[in-house]
């Protein structure tokens, strides 16, 4: 057990570093974030902000020198500097978690090899690839860039192969997966946090609405069967298992409808469709984090209420400051802003959680909030 005063390491300084860090802070540990941006929000609140790129030597070998255990807040953090670390302290997740989760096709791959079941894809590493005949049977699909993609960056929605041939050469012929569209009924996803040890506790499944590719609500627990429930903490187990996983790790899925299940992708970290734990449960997923770097017991992750998240993108700053007083004056509300100087469209700025005797009222209320939280509400 790394004792509290010790110093946590975390490559990536953006708004989950900040909330790592948060949450180390109280526990008793100083951290220090690794990031290039002068204005990282995770080097804000950290002990220490080492701006230099994650893959920098020396910046590493200084991590090295002053932590005793590193964790990440990306996946696109370099697989290399994750194993150049593990040299000399605790890494979790360990590089080799981290190389399959941030690459969609090892990903895909890895899923379909457990018996689980992705959406239909295929591999598209050159141009040719995209003259095969099985093209045709993912269309309508998805184009998604194999490495360095989230939020709907790196992806292009295709309808013929002509397209699917265009928007690859737009990605720059980076190997991606083609995905085919799928007909939804709800896009779901599971948090659970795994021990050096193997011991694993997990959230409620959580219910997930998307806008333009990204996370717009989550619900926790999702509205769902327990059976349905059962199948997806079955999976995501399965999953950190085969991996030998420690740390937070998130299980995203995908209901058709069919009803079938299908594993869409894993998060190697925390994840957005599971903030609604730091107001809602005993334990938070960073808080999580923080026990499996440093080999605490994990917490328990009784939810005291359901809860919804409403993420709160930069496109809310348009009209002018949003009406703050509209969420502070709800006593079943909490406001997260991640003390990001610049709101652009599409940025994750903050989010804010409602908590209710159930899922449905607290979802009501978070809409019913949102709508009146622009400046443009009160004009109008």
């Amino acid at each position: 057990m790394i004792n509290p005063g010790a110093w946590l390491g975390v490559l990536g300084g953006g708004q989950l570093g900040r909330m790592f860090t948060l949450a180390a802070h109280r526990l008793g540990y100083r951290v220090m974030v690794l990031d290039p941006d002068p204005l990282s929000v995770a080097g804000a609140v950290a002990d220490r902000h080492l701006c230099a790129a994650l893959d920098h030597g020396p910046a590493l070998d200084e991590m090295a020198q002053v932590c005793v255990a590193v964790t990440l807040e990306t996946e696109n953090a370099p697989v290399a500097a994750l194993e150049r670390l593990e040299r000399d302290v605790v890494v979790s997740p360990a590089a080799s978690a981290l190389a399959i989760g941030q690459d969609r096709i090892r990903e895909k791959h890895f899923i379909a090899e457990l018996g689980l079941r992705p959406a239909p894809y295929t591999t598209v590493e050159c141009v040719a690839d995209l003259d095969s005949p099985r093209i045709a049977h993912l269309l309508p699909g998805v184009l998604k860039i194999s490495r360095f993609g989230y939020d709907a960056k790196g992806q292009a929605q295709v309808t013929t192969p002509a397209q699917a041939r265009a928007a690859f050469i737009d990605m720059n012929c980076m190997p991606c997966v083609l995905e085919r569209r799928i007909d939804l009924r709800m896009e779901l996803s599971v948090v659970l946090a795994r021990s050096r040890d193997g011991d694993t506790v997990l959230w409620p499944v959580a219910e997930n609405c998307h806008h333009n590719g990204i996370l717009d609500i989550a619900l926790m627990p999702a509205r769902i069967s327990a059976a349905l429930a059962t199948q997806i903490r079955n999976a995501a187990v399965k999953i950190a298992a085969t991996l030998a996983y420690q740390g937070v790790l998130c299980v995203e899925f995908f209901v058709d409808r069919s009803g079938h299940l299908l594993v869409n992708e894993f998060a190697p970290r925390p994840h957005n469709s599971g903030h609604g734990t730091i107001d809602a449960s005993l334990t938070s997923q960073f808080e999580q984090q923080v026990r499996a770097l440093a080999g605490l017991p994990l917490g328990a992750t009784t939810m005291r209420s359901p809860v919804v998240i409403q993420n709160l993108l930069g496109d809310l700053w348009n009209d002018g400051t949003p009406r703050w007083q509209v969420l502070f004056g709800d006593a079943t509300t909490t406001l997260h802003l991640y003390g990001k100087a610049e709101a652009r469209p599409g940025r994750k700025m903050g989010h804010f959680s409602c908590v209710a005797a159930s899922a449905d009222e607290a979802l009501g209320a978070a809409v019913r909030l949102r709508r009146l939280l622009p400046a443009a509400a009160q004009r109008n």
